[in-house]
């Protein structure tokens, strides 16, 4: 995955004159607009809103642009395991009716398991890649856009009391990924400060510590 990741930021270029082009279409949204408002993408976004934040405002902190890419390659994913799984009933017909041989037919279900093991193991990352992370105005709610298993967006809303500070893990700023954990456990997100780009580091300390001080 990390040679995924890798590899697709050489093809959006590298630098910081990649990460600064803006946005479009499933991720194309501002820290002050409402998250329903998207630009150029008819896809639903799904929420998980706490009670009462349906007018509050927040601030995008962070951004990983090539998050709209992985959006893609999730999808593209989707359809090839499907159109890959729909071809065994008729790969069996055909082996009934002697049309294709036994090995051909192992052949083919042996690609078909391959392909939903892949679908499972990209799925679980990409639903726990970071792409956009906002907090609100008082800074008590954390609002992290990723992935769902179809590869639209989903924002999940985290008590900032709730998220571990990034100083406590034994993550390091400069590993490919750190890990976003809640004191609860409820869910672990992977943000990439090597690639990714932090927009408001003082908003950003203040729920994930400074990481400037770190050893």
């Amino acid at each position: 995955m990390a040679a995924l990741l890798r590899a697709v930021l050489r093809l959006r270029g590298p630098g910081p004159a990649a990460w600064g082009r803006p946005l479009h279409g499933l991720w194309c949204c501002s820290g002050q607009e409402h998250p329903k408002r998207w630009v150029g993408s008819s896809s639903p976004t799904l929420k998980e809103k706490p009670p009462g934040k349906e007018t509050e405002k927040f601030q995008m902190v962070y951004r990983f642009n090539a998050i709209k890419f992985f959006g893609h390659l999730s999808r593209l994913k989707v359809a090839q395991t499907a159109l890959t799984v729909l071809a065994l009933p008729p790969g069996f017909y055909w082996y009934s009716q002697g049309l294709v041989s036994l090995n051909s037919l192992c052949l083919m279900s042996g690609i078909a398991g391959f392909a939903l093991a892949m679908l499972c193991w990209m799925s679980y990352f990409f639903r726990r890649l970071v792409g956009i992370l906002y907090v609100n105005e008082s800074g008590t709610m954390l609002r992290v856009a990723h992935l769902t298993f179809w590869g639209w967006r989903q924002d999940t809303y985290c008590p900032v009391a709730d998220v571990m500070p990034l100083t406590e893990t034994e993550d390091r700023p400069q590993d490919l990924f750190m890990r976003i954990k809640q004191y609860s456990g409820k869910q672990t997100f992977y943000v990439t400060l090597r690639y990714g780009r932090i927009l408001d580091r003082e908003r950003f300390t203040q729920v994930f510590g400074m990481l400037d001080r770190r050893r």
